[in-house]
């Protein structure tokens, strides 16, 4: 007989799941853990409101909350995990690095690990921007990589306005939000976008000059050559132009590669620095390691983070030599000298490289496309399917709403956030982005099985087929 040394007293305390947490079953403590998290974050949080899950562990493309329950993500950190959840190679290289007893945090001081980043990343570089490129190691985030490059271009130049595009997402510190496309985060903000320019940015699908296809690119460029040479069009000469090859928050809008082209001559032709922010279309996620490669444009400054980093935190501005003109400290910032992410992101940077995996997402990207946009004949809520690689896009609309100019028809941002929930509850997680936040954006990591990114597109149908009332397509998991 077994007797126990706890008194009733103890036993009747250690019963009440206030006393005794460990008791409580992980449905429980996810609950506790959310509620807390909505009385104790601010209300600008975002991604915590559309998916109100708690993960507890990950690996590749699946994530497994406290309660069990697994998720494809094809969110991947906003295209930050180019090798999914703790790969192999990302943890060997931090775990290398930590019993190596490098320091964590040495500033801007030279290391072995820098070294080797920058080495591993000039290696993948276009030879013709590698060649004459310095490097700038900023704050931990892509927007302060913009930051840095805005600045630099200014300093280079002595001039103070910027060209930008509508669609735009470049971050959410001042500059970058200035250069942003978004209204809603710059209301609030008197004089941010003072000394910017907006200029069209070639949508297909909802052209701003009513026209779409390549003719509304045409058009995108021969209004922004006019507007530069006018004497009375209100352009000062402004200290750069900054431009996304794929913009990603925008809604997955991958820009021509004629009208890349038209941009890099105009700005060429007028002595204008070209600056593009690779943050999220680098390392692999187009089908090209970077996204200027696909039009074979050479900028004058690349901003890149995200995936660098082997999935932490890291950001670079990478740039010609012949802008390196700014003094020590003209951008500094405690943080720009992370051990741990320059080992991920060098030992990540080169298993793509090695692996092909650049290849295996402009593959595997087609099919997953070419399917989605054969779905937009069963369900017509789908408008348009567009994208690069792995970073697509399926915007919905209203199917029984007036279509414009150009054959679009109005956005269905509230059909948008039901299908993203219907996709939650079916074990994906995916992002809308894009006006109105009515575009579906797939940003799965380049190791994506076959099985995996079938499942994707199963799990998407089915819940755009349930929300839409749409049974019966053939597509159902």
């Amino acid at each position: 007989m077994t007797v126990s040394t706890t008194s009733p007293t103890q036993a009747t305390t250690q019963a009440t799941p206030q006393a005794a947490p460990q008791a409580t079953t992980p449905a429980t403590t996810a609950d506790a853990i959310l509620r807390r998290q909505r009385e104790r974050e601010s209300s600008a949080r975002t991604y915590a409101r559309s998916f109100p899950i708690v993960p507890a562990r990950a690996h590749g493309m699946t994530v497994e909350g406290t309660d069990g329950r697994r998720y494809l993500d094809c969110l991947s950190g906003a295209g930050t995990l180019a090798l999914g959840h703790n790969h192999p190679v990302v943890t060997e290289a931090v775990r290398r690095t930590l019993e190596s007893g490098a320091p964590l945090h040495v500033l801007d001081l030279a290391t072995p690990e820098k070294d080797e980043f920058t080495d591993a990343l000039f290696a993948t570089l276009p030879p013709a921007f590698a060649d004459r490129a310095r490097i700038h190691f900023c704050g931990p985030a892509g927007t302060d990589a913009v930051e840095a490059a805005l600045k630099l271009m200014q300093t280079a130049t002595g001039r103070r306005g910027v060209l930008a595009f509508t669609g735009a997402y470049h971050g959410m510190t001042a500059g970058a939000l200035a250069v942003s496309g978004g209204v809603t985060t710059k209301q609030p903000v008197p004089g941010i976008a003072a000394d910017v320019t907006r200029l069209p940015y070639p949508y297909s699908y909802r052209c701003p000059f009513g026209v779409g296809g390549e003719r509304g690119a045409e058009l995108s460029a021969a209004y922004t050559e006019r507007l530069l040479d006018d004497p009375n069009g209100g352009v000062v000469p402004p200290a750069a132009m900054i431009l996304e090859a794929v913009q990603g928050e925008g809604g997955a809008v991958p820009a021509p590669d004629g009208w890349l082209r038209a941009m890099r001559r105009i700005t060429a032709e007028r002595e204008i620095p070209l600056v593009v922010d690779e943050v999220q279309t680098g390392v692999g996620r187009t089908g090209a390691f970077w996204a200027v490669e696909h039009s074979g444009i050479v900028p004058d400054a690349m901003v890149m983070s995200k995936a660098i980093g082997g999935s932490l935190p890291l950001a670079v501005v990478v740039y010609h030599e012949d802008y390196d003109g700014w003094l020590p400290g003209a951008h500094t910032g405690t943080f720009r000298g992370n051990t741990l992410a320059m080992a991920a992101g060098a030992a990540t940077l080169r298993y793509v490289a090695r692996e092909g995996l650049v290849e295996r997402a402009a593959e595997v990207g087609a099919r997953m496309t070419a399917r989605l946009d054969a779905l937009r004949a069963e369900l017509p809520v789908i408008g348009d399917v567009r994208g690069r690689g792995l970073m697509i896009g399926v915007e919905l609309v209203d199917p029984e709403g007036a279509p414009d100019a150009c054959g679009a028809r109005p956005a269905a941002p509230r059909t948008a956030a039901r299908v993203r929930a219907a996709c939650l509850d079916r074990g994906l997680i995916v992002e809308l982005g894009g006006r109105y936040d009515s575009t579906v954006r797939l940003l799965p990591p380049l190791v994506i099985t076959d099985e995996e990114a079938e499942a994707v597109l199963d799990r998407l149908a089915d819940a755009i087929a349930e929300v839409t009332g749409r049974r019966g397509t053939g597509w159902s998991a």
